[in-house]
């Protein structure tokens, strides 16, 4: 699972082992509340609940070539990026389906807002949010989707703008500093789904203190709305440093806004699966990601 990255990229597994040191030294301390899931389901036909056929085997050709893009030039191909990608998705998908009826879990792994139902986009081959989407929209009946990512979640935005079923409330840097140049405050949804979404844009160095205030907006967002799970994308790429954002955001207020985040759904006595995200600082993430988990044990 923890192979989900590229060689010489930004976006590499140096991450997944600095959380995993850090992981070491407090897992017996937290024993009774942390269950590791090392074994799940995966089937290629997850991926066809979001993803076209035809995108599905053209990941697969590169795949085999091991060369070339998958997009026009952030999402490298590799010999084996099929299978880690399917595995990334695999995670989230039982991730949520485990949760469905109360809990939390976690894939550090996933996350992955920016790919379509047909193309790879901004390190994501497939979007593990959206399948788990479909995998229990029938399920969960109203879906709450949360992004504090520094980069808009257009993958999934664009992809239910007009279903008025899956809520979406997504704070990022400003459209207009930061790729993939979309998600302006403007943007509600369309049709029958306008007002189900929020798009808040921060701008370059807003502080944790902005980054606060704009969570606490959820409040009036989902007042009176119904929704049976939750998802948060909690990248660590707005925290002050990382070398592709330009947000100020420090540790301790990341933190508080995730736990803020997920208190939402033990209010509502929902599930909920937090993801990974981007974060392209591996100290960084490591350390933050070890705080949110230990934090939400003192939750539960």
């Amino acid at each position: 699972l923890f192979k989900y990255g590229f060689p010489n990229h930004p976006l590499n597994v140096e991450r997944y082992q600095e959380f995993l040191n850090r992981f070491e030294r407090v897992r017996d301390e937290y024993i009774d509340c942390i269950v590791e899931v090392n074994e799940f389901r995966c089937s290629e036909s997850y991926l066809k609940l979001f993803h076209t056929k035809g995108y599905i085997e053209y990941v697969k050709r590169l795949s085999e070539l091991g060369s070339g893009f998958l997009d026009y030039g952030d999402t490298p191909a590799y010999k084996g990026v099929y299978d880690v990608s399917l595995v990334s998705v695999c995670a989230t998908r039982d991730a949520v389906l485990k949760t469905i009826d109360g809990g939390v879990a976690v894939n550090l792994a996933g996350g992955w807002h920016h790919a379509f139902r047909d193309r790879a986009s901004g390190f994501c081959v497939f979007n593990d949010i959206g399948v788990a989407i479909e995998s229990i929209r029938d399920v969960a009946l109203n879906i709450l989707y949360i992004d504090i990512d520094a980069h808009h979640g257009d993958g999934i935005y664009y992809s239910y703008e007009s279903d008025p079923n899956i809520l979406i409330f997504d704070i990022h840097e400003s459209p207009r500093f930061l790729f993939p140049g979309t998600g302006y405050s403007y943007e509600t949804g369309k049709g029958e789904a306008v007002g189900t979404k929020v798009n808040i844009e921060v701008m370059p160095g807003a502080d944790g203190n902005i980054l606060l205030n704009e969570v606490r907006n959820i409040d009036e967002f989902i007042t009176e709305k119904e929704f049976g799970y939750v998802i948060i994308q909690a990248g660590t790429d707005g925290i002050s440093g990382d070398p592709l954002t330009h947000l100020d955001y420090d540790i301790d207020s990341f933190v508080k806004a995730v736990k803020y985040l997920v208190s939402i759904a033990f209010d509502r006595g929902v599930g909920v699966t937090l993801l990974g995200g981007g974060g392209y600082q591996p100290k960084v993430f490591g350390e933050v990601w070890i705080r949110i988990i230990t934090e939400i044990c003192g939750m539960l």
